[in-house]
């Protein structure tokens, strides 16, 4: 393949992808081409699920305008790459280089203790120790939240190798949760009914399953008798003509003379037609996902030699070779497997019942908690109305004690002179005879009379 027709970031993403045995589904695509270097196209990769998927798009993005790492990288082999010998070249790039991935690290601590204070937040936990709790985040060096340094890219790409090898394991333990999740669910509901409704349902299930079951002869996936079956049914054409270098390039739909894992997996459509049908009650099209990915592991772990994610020619033609090839035994279903013990459905029933018990006293102590803030907020309230009311008893007070003067008839202040009224009869003093008391009022004092 002409890597150097490929794009550093992809050819980088790439490399951490099939330096893996067990790569998601729909998470890279390479293009060969033949043509010169500036017609090469490459697709667009997918989201590698990884949480940090945007951190890891970027900073290659950022490497990727350094002229000096890229020209490492395109020489650089896969060892090379996941035991850390590339992560060196970051001291030789540019200081503008430098300068951005500093940003982008500053950038993505940032969005991890934010995630951490929500995640927290929502548990209403105080004393939160945001750097103690970046150590669970393994794919940046959180003692320098300030400059990316090698030992960032180091563990960037190992973080994202281990991650990505653990994908599919985890992938197929969520799916036996789902499992073990339907079948509570299923009995939780029997103890709901009646005996008689009890059997009813049960009969009911049992007939569902067999009719399930009830479907054609499913092809080993990647047998000559299931690709033959491709080659006829989907394809049209005679089955006595059948060759392998023919359909290999019937298949390779992007023309890279590889078959990748979409092209794959197309290819196991016929076979996932017989078992489930999306307007059946009985089937279940998460299991019917669950089944295309477990064919295509199959076949790529019986093909895939190099275990790049990729089916070369050569590949192909080497494994219609093998005895495997044209013998082959059916196809174990998903149905004619023990997804789990009993053992393991009551441990997973407990640890579901550990967990709605804590929801349950997290429920409690929320409605609780909220009770005692309406009481809060009622009281609050009252004190507010009388206040209120105090405040406007208060006012009406003050305005009643206010007297206003009369005012005219030109609204000018009136005021009235007082009366002096005579004293009644006998109750004034007896003056001298000829005594005007009025002159009295009106004459000096006497000198030294006080």
């Amino acid at each position: 393949m002409d890597w150097k027709s490929v794009s550093v970031s992809h050819w980088l993403l790439f490399c951490l992808l099939v330096a893996v045995e067990s790569v998601p589904i729909d998470k890279i695509k390479v293009n060969k081409v033949e043509e010169p270097v500036e017609q090469a196209t490459v697709e667009t990769p997918q989201d590698t699920g990884l949480y940090y998927d945007r951190y890891l798009r970027e900073v290659i993005d950022v490497l990727e305008t350094d002229r000096h790492f890229r020209d490492k990288l395109q020489t650089a082999n896969i060892e090379e790459i996941k035991n850390g010998k590339l992560s060196k070249e970051l001291n030789l790039v540019s200081h503008l280089v430098r300068t951005k991935l500093d940003e982008l690290k500053r950038q993505e601590v940032s969005r991890l203790r934010m995630l951490i204070k929500a995640k927290m937040d929502a548990q209403q936990d105080a004393g939160i120790d945001h750097h103690a709790l970046l150590k669970q985040f393994e794919h940046l060096n959180h003692q320098n939240p300030h400059s990316f340094e090698p030992e960032d890219l180091e563990l960037l790409i190992k973080t994202a190798t281990s991650d990505l090898e653990n994908y599919d394991r985890e992938r197929h333990e969520e799916f036996k949760q789902y499992e073990m999740l339907k079948e509570h669910e299923r009995r939780e509901y029997l103890k709901t009914l009646d005996e008689e409704k009890r059997k009813q349902e049960e009969a009911r299930f049992d007939q569902m399953k067999k009719k399930h079951q009830d479907h054609p002869k499913v092809n080993h996936p990647g047998s000559k008798d299931q690709l033959k079956e491709v080659w006829e049914e989907t394809d049209g054409l005679d089955p006595e003509d059948f060759d392998t270098k023919t359909f290999f390039k019937l298949h390779d739909t992007n023309g890279d003379g590889f078959l990748d894992e979409q092209e794959m997996e197309a290819l196991f459509t016929k076979e996932l037609e017989k078992i489930y049908d999306p307007n059946n009650e009985e089937d279940d099209m998460v299991e019917m996902e669950e089944e295309r990915l477990r064919m295509r592991e199959h076949v790529m772990n019986e093909i895939d030699s190099n275990k790049d994610r990729l089916v070369s020619m050569d590949e192909f033609l080497h494994a219609s070779e093998k005895k495997e090839f044209v013998n082959t035994d059916n196809w174990e279903t998903l149905d004619e497997q023990e997804l789990y013990s009993e053992d393991e459905l009551q441990q997973f029933e407990k640890r579901l019942s550990e967990q709605e018990n804590e929801l349950r006293i997290k429920s409690d102590d929320l409605l609780k908690q909220h009770e005692e803030l309406q009481l809060q907020h009622n009281q609050l309230q009252a004190q507010k109305l009388e206040f209120q009311q105090a405040v406007q008893q208060l006012e009406h007070q003050k305005q009643s004690q206010q007297v206003n003067p009369p005012a005219g008839s030109h609204g000018e202040l009136q005021f009235h002179q007082e009366t002096v009224q005579a004293a009644p009869p006998g109750k004034a003093e007896d003056l001298p005879p000829g005594h005007d008391q009025a002159q009295e009022l009106h004459q000096p004092a006497a000198p030294g009379h006080q």
